[in-house]
């Protein structure tokens, strides 16, 4: 069974119920030493896998559920271009997993569902962004926020070069006549000449990266794009553009030119006024609708609120921790008699919820937030 790297979320499989279902977190690095205590660390999360497993299953069946999750362990590219953490999920048909920009804490749950605050927390927050590098032969997609930028790994089904994408087929616009097949076309190629021949290829080119970026990224994460290019592709890549995440700015560089800290804090200084805008608006909608009622910071009426499938946009502090679970049919909080957990929180329970109902939520830091009380929710009704 091999594993899927994706970048999607929500991914269709995440909403996936099974009698199984695993889920693994862990922090990673990107460099030596340190990545090579990674696969350690795995396997110890795969013993706690293994103890979940053997309450409700066979031994060969743990065996056969855990036999992929096991060979990952000596995989050496798995675990040569990890991130800052990783985050896997599992069934006994498929697994697929995320290569984050951000630590997460390790946790292993096996439930008949996937455990996805963590997650949520990582890709709802409102400083996320894409980098597009471009050049007349190849492009590369990052992924950064104000933390770090890392290269997204692009599946081979998809060409990244021009060669690749549009090969050394005949281009019609190169063509003196309409005809676009047959003996007489070869005759008539380069009738514009050798350099309108090159402009229309790289034309033909940027339209394909646009439409591959936007179909594949762009739509399905909805978050900002910016192109990293030398200045005389800034304009031409925009005019074609049909993306409707690709941003005004730019980084004016060649790509290959900056390593992953420069384009870091390149982006940021794009990113960040747009970042500060948004939060601020973020905060304004949420102060507006509290005075007429239509919001609260009051954990209580949130979880309740949550629980009734009322909440429109829910504004989580990054890195608070309210202990307790919510009761899905009452909407009241339990904070007493728990268990030890390291899952037991009622902000990541309330995320999940909203998540699953179709409501936004974002992530912010604590300086950001509108309330103290670790939540603040915008309701629908």
């Amino acid at each position: 069974m091999n594993v899927e790297i994706v970048n999607e979320f929500p991914h269709e499989f995440l909403r996936e119920q099974a009698e199984t279902c695993i889920s693994i977190y862990q922090p990673t690095h990107r460099y030596r030493p340190e990545n090579q205590q990674d696969p350690i660390r795995f396997k110890n999360l795969l013993q706690t896998v293994h103890e979940e497993l053997s309450k409700k299953h066979s031994a060969n069946e743990v065996k056969s559920l855990l036999a992929p999750l096991e060979k990952l362990e000596g995989e050496r590219p798995f675990w040569a271009h990890a991130g800052d953490g990783l985050a896997l999920f599992a069934t006994k048909e498929r697994i697929i997993t995320y290569r984050l920009q951000r630590p997460v804490p390790e946790l292993a749950i096996v439930s008949d569902s996937f455990h996805i605050k963590p997650l949520i927390r990582v890709f709802q927050s409102a400083d996320r962004y894409h980098l597009l590098g471009v050049n007349r032969q190849e492009f590369k997609l990052f992924e950064g926020n104000r933390y770090g930028v890392e290269e997204v790994e692009i599946p081979e089904e998809l060409a990244k070069t021009k060669d690749e994408a549009i090969g050394d087929q005949v281009t019609e616009s190169h063509l003196g006549t309409g005809n676009s097949g047959g003996a007489g076309s070869a005759m008539m190629h380069g009738h514009g000449g050798k350099k309108d021949e090159i402009d229309i290829d790289i034309e033909r080119y940027f339209r394909y990266v646009d439409r591959t970026v936007a179909e594949n990224y762009s739509k399905p994460m909805e978050i900002p794009l910016y192109l990293v290019t030398l200045s005389e592709y800034q304009t031409q890549f925009k005019e074609l553009s049909h993306n409707p995440y690709l941003q005004a700015d730019g980084i004016k560089s060649d790509f290959d030119a900056l390593n992953l800290e420069q384009l870091r804090k390149m982006a940021w200084e794009l990113v960040e006024p747009t970042y500060l805008q948004k939060t601020k608006d973020l905060v304004e909608n949420f102060e507006n609708a509290k005075a007429s009622d239509q919001a609260s910071g009051n954990i209580e009426e949130i979880a309740k609120a949550a629980s009734e499938d009322r909440i429109r946009r829910l504004i989580l502090e990054d890195d608070y921790l309210y202990p307790g679970k919510i009761n899905l049919d009452t909407g009241e909080i339990q904070s007493k008699h728990l268990e030890e957990s390291a899952v037991d929180d009622v902000l990541d329970d309330l995320a999940e919820i909203v998540f699953k109902t179709g409501g936004e939520v974002v992530v912010l830091p604590k300086e950001r937030m509108p309330v103290e009380t670790g939540a603040a929710a915008i309701f629908r009704w």
